[in-house]
């Protein structure tokens, strides 16, 4: 009877064990169970090889070992974006900050904050017809450019080298801003303008038809700016900052990446994000792109960055009031991810 017992006994303990072990690692920090899961919708303004570490935390799963089931969704413009973000459809909006600018001095309640700044410099090239090795910005006077959509980053940064250039955009040159986003490639390849200021992979795909050569990096001749930045509403932000810092610690091990592995190594991570484009195209966009140093080596949103970004907008005629500094960034996040 006695031995019955002590079987029995045994039984117990080992059973006892064997789901305390299964609790345990359930709620460990390597473990993560559906419960700890949370579903997050990132509206991306383009799909774009220039926000190429983005992608890498993407195909590497810094978004799943941050607890993250990532829905990417592509906006189509950064108006578009700050809409999906400021009615609900997505958490958090990737755009140009200057966006949150226009929300917050339209008087919008719950305002958009940006938390990560991604890229450091302008991601667009200006497209000549001709190989033109000693260009100088004063070879777009009288001439016709293809432009962007009017207060967007991309037009207003072309237009920012203009007037550092002492070139008047609205005398000196005709700015054609009335092809949609996208479109402007095409319309150069078809024979409208006489330059393109083109993302890739439209700059590439322009050269390598033989159709238009680049001239000159918007990147390069307009110094390091705020181009792109993730933000979310403030009431978000303020009710999951868990949810932020995660997301965030994600971004900053996919900048970690790119800041320690070459273009090619890159090139082979996004490929799946890019399938329409070869890896030759995908390499040649990723190393102009590398070289020209146009992602931060972290995502500290600084203040010097942002007056700029508002001098940008004034320079533009597009700055109706500077809002604080404090309003529309918070570094918390980002300060975090990098020490991690």
């Amino acid at each position: 009877m006695k031995k019955h017992l002590f079987r029995v006994f045994t039984m117990l303990v080992c059973i006892v064990a064997i789901l305390g072990t299964s609790i345990l690692s359930g709620c460990s920090g390597t473990g993560k169970s559906k419960h700890d899961t949370v579903k997050l919708t990132l509206n991306e303004v383009a799909h774009s090889i220039f926000y190429a570490p983005m992608y890498v935390a993407i195909q590497e799963g810094y978004f799943q070992e941050e607890g993250i089931d990532l829905t990417l969704v592509t906006g189509f413009g950064a108006d578009k974006t700050m809409t999906a973000v400021l009615s609900g459809e997505a958490e958090i909006g990737f755009m140009g900050p200057e966006t949150t600018v226009y929300a917050y001095n339209e008087g919008a309640k719950d305002y958009v904050i940006n938390f990560a700044q991604l890229t450091q410099r302008a991601g667009n090239f200006l497209v000549a017809r001709e190989e033109m090795p000693d260009f100088t910005w004063d070879d777009l006077k009288g001439k016709e450019v293809l432009g962007g959509r009017k207060g967007g980053m991309p037009e207003m940064i072309f237009e920012y080298i203009l007037r550092q250039n002492g070139i008047d955009p609205k005398t000196d040159l005709i700015i054609d801003q009335s092809i949609d986003f996208g479109s402007t490639a095409a319309a150069f390849s078809g024979g409208k303008g006489d330059f393109s200021v083109e993302f890739e992979p439209g700059a590439t795909s322009l050269e390598l038809e033989g159709s238009g050569y680049v001239a000159a990096s918007l990147g390069v001749d307009s110094g390091y700016v705020p181009y792109t930045a993730f933000s979310a509403k403030a009431e978000y932000i303020e009710k999951n900052p868990e949810i932020i810092q995660k997301f965030t610690n994600a971004l900053q091990k996919g900048i970690n990446y790119v800041q320690n592995h070459t273009p090619e190594e890159i090139t082979k991570v996004i490929a799946p994000q890019f399938k329409e484009t070869d890896a030759e195209t995908l390499t040649a966009i990723v190393t102009r792109y590398y070289e020209q140093d146009t992602w931060k080596e972290n995502l500290i949103f600084e203040e010097s960055s942002f007056e700029l970004l508002l001098d940008v907008l004034s320079d533009s005629g597009e700055l109706t009031a500077e809002p604080p500094y404090e309003k529309l960034v918070d570094t918390s996040f980002a300060q975090k991810a990098v020490k991690k």
